[in-house]
């Protein structure tokens, strides 16, 4: 079996954007990708720790911190 895993990240507007703005975003890379042969398996939500930077001599440091993203999981039989 074959995978393929592809971030996702939805764009809205803050001021007229809602849920179903996000949720066609979702289904548009689904059909994208089922139409050239990849069958959808999940939406996945992976947590990154990003390391601190030291910057110069100190200035400029700024603290590691996590973040999370999500990723759209196809496969191939």
């Amino acid at each position: 079996m074959e995978y393929k895993v592809v971030p996702f990240v939805a764009s809205i507007d803050p001021k007229k954007g809602t849920s179903n703005h996000v949720a066609e975003q979702l289904e548009s890379l689904i059909k994208t990708y089922t139409n050239i042969g990849w069958e959808y398996v999940s939406l996945e939500s992976v947590s990154t720790f990003v390391h601190a930077d030291n910057g110069c001599f100190g200035f400029g440091a700024k603290p590691g911190y996590t973040t999370n993203n999500q990723m759209v999981v196809f496969q191939k039989k």
